[in-house]
This record gives C-alpha cells, structure tokens and sequence, in this order.
C-alpha cells in the first residue's frame, strides 16, 4: 500500500492580535490508501485542526500537507475549492442537513457542483443512501427521521461523490449509545467493504477502537 496522505513538518498557529497562539508544532504523519485512523488527545490539542489541514479546509502556517498526489497547499482558492468537492467527503458532529430538503435531495447537494446530468445523479445518490440503509426513506425530510438516520443521511452525502477520503469529526458525539454503534458499524463497512481510507477524530475509546490505527495528539505534538 502506498500512502495516500503524507503530512510533512507540520505547524499552524492562529494569531489573536499580536499574539501568535502555536495549535501545531512540527507533525509529520502518512496515512496509507485504504487505513482507518483515529486521531485522540484532550481538548485543545489540535486534533481537529490537523482534520481541516487535510481536508483542505484550512491552510498549513508551514510545511506540506500532500493529498492523493496533490500538494494542497499551493493551491488557490477556487482550486483548493474544486478539489475539496472532488476528494473529500465530511462527516461532522452534526447531520447539518437542510431542513426543507428530503434525504434525497440533500444527498444530492454535492452532485450539484458536478458535470452529471439528472439521471446519473439520480443513480449515484440511490447507489448511497442504499449503501447506508436508507433507501426506503430517501423521501423523508430530515424531521422524519431518528438522529442516527439523519446521520447516516449525512454520510450517504458525504460519500456520493466516491471521494478520496473520509473525514469524521466526533461522527457519534451527538449520538445515543445504539445509534453510534450502527454509525461506527457502518464506517466500520465503509473502509473494509468499499476500501474507504477514513480519518476520524474521536474523544471515545470506544469510537476509536474501530479503527485500525490509533495516533495521539498532545498540545500540538503527535505521540
């Protein structure tokens, strides 16, 4: 296996005025093609931060963050825009699905950016919300539906666009305990059945003991 995430002399700080206010100091990490990795640590340790630095969500202060062959760094805005849509898909604390739209249509939102004409769209968002379990209630809104549905609908969205990687932030942490179950059995799936490479930050052991690598992050170190 080749790794398809390669992090190099990593450091992000945040400045609060003058003040320089160091998240991350020097994080060099590889994730292989097809691993299912937790990141764990305390609060404020920058886990999270090191997620968004991957997926492109923010931007490293220094060192190189390569991505599936890219290194997203030095791309513009409107670039690092298109090759999020393209090769990452987000699963997050929250469903953060739209209300008025049917589980459906909010699978569909992120074909929308894409070249697919109605028909194929139509496949694609089938294709995941059966791959979820959800297939029955692809015409229910979000308030039809339990908080683990809603988060399953989350993930069929997250994977519509057969994405390079995953990337889950606390995925169960607005979950009961069964419904975190199923959604964890479901990553679990995911990754061996359909050779997902997952990233997952996670305060729960037991969340974390699904995956198949553990990493630690303390005060902006990995150890």
């Amino acid at each position: 296996m080749s790794a398809i995430i390669q992090v190099r002399n990593l450091f992000k700080s945040y400045w609060r005025n003058s003040l320089e206010i160091p998240v991350l100091q020097n994080i060099s990490i590889d994730v292989e093609e097809g691993e299912f990795m937790a990141l764990m640590g305390p609060s404020g340790s920058g886990k999270t931060t090191l997620l968004n630095l991957i997926a492109g969500i923010d931007r490293p202060s220094k060192g190189e963050v390569i991505v599936a062959g890219t290194d997203i760094g030095k791309l513009g805005e409107s670039a690092l825009a298109k090759w999020r849509a393209s090769n990452v898909g987000f699963i997050f604390q929250f469903s953060n699905l739209i209300p008025v739209l049917t589980a459906f249509e909010n699978v569909e939102l992120p074909l929308l950016l894409t070249k697919l004409s109605k028909k194929e769209r139509k496949k694609h968002v089938e294709t995941a919300l059966g791959i979820v379990g959800l297939a029955d209630r692809m015409n229910h809104s979000p308030k039809q539906l339990s908080g683990g549905q809603e988060q399953r609908v989350a993930i069929a969205r997250a994977i519509v666009t057969d994405p390079a990687i995953l990337v889950a932030d606390e995925p169960t942490g607005d979950l009961d305990k069964n419904s975190a179950e199923e959604i964890l059995t479901l990553m679990e799936r995911l990754n061996k059945e359909f050779k997902k490479t997952i990233l997952m930050v996670t305060h729960d052991p037991n969340a974390a003991e699904k995956a198949r690598v553990i990493r630690h992050l303390e005060k902006g170190d990995l150890v």
